[in-house]
């Protein structure tokens, strides 16, 4: 198993691993073409199994208003036939690793009792307009005290 950045020859890949993984709901493969077609700032790597993607993550930026306040960490995807043997683990490992990554406040929606695994806790003060009840938003290297509704880029919608 490999990991690296996505690259142009890979994102078409990224997108069939998407479609594959959330067959019932095409939100995720619009969101990620629309953050690629408006070269929104991304940092996405992929898993690689014998040439093929497994896994993809991706991180954009989170803000308070309009100034930048960290990093969302999401989409998570794992190809169906290699979910519960790690592999979404060790990518999110991985790129909690990386340079602009580890010393960012990361921000989540997940369950809690998976994203505790990486360290993540409930976030207190900041909240978000797509928490549900099944997932709650958390973070990782929060030092914000300011209690505000944690903003996301343009294409997600809200």
């Amino acid at each position: 198993m490999k990991i690296r950045s996505v690259s142009p020859e890979i994102y078409p890949k990224v997108l069939g691993l998407l479609k594959q993984s959330f067959p019932r709901s095409n939100k995720e493969v619009v969101l990620i073409e629309k953050l690629h077609k408006k070269n929104t700032e991304l940092d996405e790597w992929v898993c690689l199994h014998i040439n093929k993607v497994i896994a993809y993550i991706a991180f954009t930026k989170a803000y308070n208003e309009k100034e930048v306040c960290g990093l969302h960490l999401g989409p998570v995807v794992v190809k169906p036939e290699f979910q519960n043997q790690g592999v979404g683990a060790e990518l999110i490992r991985f790129a909690l690793r990386q340079e602009k990554i580890k010393n960012s406040t990361i921000f989540t929606l997940g369950l809690a009792e998976y994203y505790k695994q990486f360290g993540f806790i409930p976030c207190l003060q900041q909240r978000s307009s797509f928490a549900t009840k099944k997932t709650h938003l958390l973070c990782l290297h929060n030092e914000l005290t300011e209690s505000f509704t944690v903003g996301y880029e343009k294409a997600f919608g809200k």
